[in-house]
Formats: C-alpha cells, sequence, structure tokens
C-alpha cells in the first residue's frame, strides 16, 4: 500500500512533483515551527510561493490564539503574512455561525478568551451573562483549561434545550513539553455525554476548514494541496475535502505510521526545503 506514496524525501526534485497546484493550505505546529522554533527552511519557502504568486492559507486546529497573534509569530520566523491569510477553528467557527444562526443569537463559549475574541469579532452575537435561566442559541466548545462542573451542566443543558452545538475541534490530546495534555476533544466528550448528542466539529480532521479555505483561495479542491504534519487530522481532512495531500516529516507523524493508516498522503516530503523544491520545480 505505502509504495503508492511517492517518496519526495530529499531535496534533489528538478522537475514537476505535485502537478496541478495552484494554491497551498499549511498546518502550522510541526509543519513551519515546532514550539517557538521556526523549522528550517521555512523562509525559503515562502519566498518561493511569493516568487510565483501562488495563494496560500496557514490553517489551525487551535481556538486559543488569534489570527494577529499567528502574524506576529511569522514575522518574527522572517515570514510576512496578513491575517486574512489566517484559518483558525474558531475563525472558521464563526463563519460557520453566520450561516446558521440568528445575527444576534446568544451564544455560551466554553473555551479560552481568544475563542471568544474571534467568535465575536465582525458579528453581532451576544454572549449570555451568568442568569442561569437566559436562552441560548449555541453553544461553542474549544479547549478550555479552567473548565468547571458549572460550566458542563449549563452547557449540556442548553444543548438539550436546543441549542446549535459546536465544536471548534475534536483532538483528543495535544503534544505538550512533558508529553501529552487533554485536548478540546476530552472536554466536548464530557458535553456530549452530559448533553446527549454530538457537535457540529469545525475542525480537522473534517472538512469544513478545508472547503473555506479553498473557497477564499479561488481553487478548485485538487488545485489545492494540504500540508500537515499528521495523518489522522491533516491528511484526512485534506483527502475528505478532494484536495492534494502532503506528509512533512518534521511532526507526529513518521514514515513508519503510513503502514497503518486509514489513509495515505499523496506525497511524503523529508523537511521543507523539500517541499520549497518540489515548488520551483512545478513553478
Amino acid at each position: 500500500m505505502t509504495e503508492t506514496v511517492p517518496d519526495l524525501t530529499t531535496t534533489t526534485t528538478t522537475t514537476s512533483t505535485i502537478p496541478g497546484a495552484k494554491a497551498f493550505i499549511f498546518d502550522m505546529d510541526g509543519v513551519l515551527y515546532r514550539g517557538a522554533t521556526a523549522l528550517p527552511g521555512v523562509e525559503a519557502l515562502f519566498n518561493a510561493l511569493s516568487l510565483r504568486g501562488i495563494p496560500f492559507l496557514l490553517a489551525t486546529n487551535n481556538s486559543m490564539a488569534t489570527p494577529a497573534s499567528y502574524v506576529l509569530r511569522m514575522a518574527a520566523m522572517g515570514v510576512e503574512v496578513d491575517e486574512s491569510q489566517i484559518q483558525t477553528s474558531a475563525t472558521v467557527t464563526r463563519d460557520y455561525l453566520l450561516t446558521k444562526i440568528p445575527p444576534d443569537a446568544r451564544l455560551l463559549i466554553v473555551g479560552m478568551p481568544p475563542l471568544g475574541e474571534q467568535i465575536f469579532a465582525g458579528t453581532n452575537f451576544q454572549p449570555v451573562g451568568d442568569d442561569p435561566d437566559e436562552h441560548i442559541d449555541a453553544v461553542v466548545v474549544g479547549l478550555d483549561l479552567d473548565f468547571t462542573y458549572a460550566r458542563l451542566r449549563r452547557a449540556s443543558d442548553a444543548i438539550r434545550d436546543g441549542a446549535l452545538y459546536v465544536a471548534t475541534n475534536a483532538d483528543a490530546t495535544l503534544p505538550h513539553e512533558s508529553g501529552m495534555q487533554p485536548g478540546a476533544g476530552s472536554i466536548v466528550a464530557a458535553i456530549s455525554a452530559a448533553g446527549g448528542k454530538t457537535p457540529v466539529v469545525v475542525g480537522k480532521p473534517e472538512t469544513l476548514m478545508m472547503m473555506k479555505g479553498i473557497e477564499q483561495l479561488g481553487v478548485l479542491p485538487r488545485e489545492a494541496v494540504m500540508v500537515g504534519d499528521r495523518l489522522d487530522t491533516d491528511i484526512l481532512s485534506g483527502h475528505r475535502a478532494g484536495l492534494q495531500t502532503a506528509l512533512v516529516l518534521t511532526g507526529v507523524s513518521q514514515r513508519e505510521h503510513l503502514a497503518v493508516a486509514d489513509v495515505l498522503p499523496d506525497y511524503v516530503f523529508a523537511d521543507l526545503p523539500a517541499l520549497t523544491q518540489a515548488i520551483v520545480g512545478h513553478g
């Protein structure tokens, strides 16, 4: 099965290796940087895209940081991006809600302050107050480091009463300096159990982020490449949405994981310089 995946793990490719690619969507952590450290070749990658006029987006399941904060983070790595080129699971959740609930809907946010900041930005949505009898139109769940039983009860009560239930992502765990920590999916699981419903999930591996991305980029699905470091989120999401997919071996998923993967990437690259060479080859 894995023999069908083009092995592009060197930087010696000189011909087109991603035919038909007109735009790129990049995961960030594990692809462009690891923690606070830029991965080798990140500046050259975006220089190559800029010189060739190839549009791109940066996409993350993280709901705890705003696009503005990612602009600053990338600038520190020598890469200039605009807020409009950054998708977080929170910004895509906001766009989804705008199509599903009244413009003045009242929302219960289960998450850290940046989640609410992104959900309410540019909208007329209203945050609910402390009145337990206040009507709630939608419950939005992300990673909440201060999650409490009281918040669990209020969210599940609202869901049983008919509130729209949306999760920014369902990642059960997240990488941490000391290993793994509970992710938003652990909180989603608790609220789902108590509320008796499953949410609409916005983040990867679901397809809403990918579909929103290609709409913004103005390309067909097969004309875009999802570049990620995780087979179970980045690659699966791109595959489900009909994008080409490229795995870089600088993050979570490694070559040995391909043998047991449910979905294989179209391409595998050792690192960003190898990916950049492929882009130069087809540009």
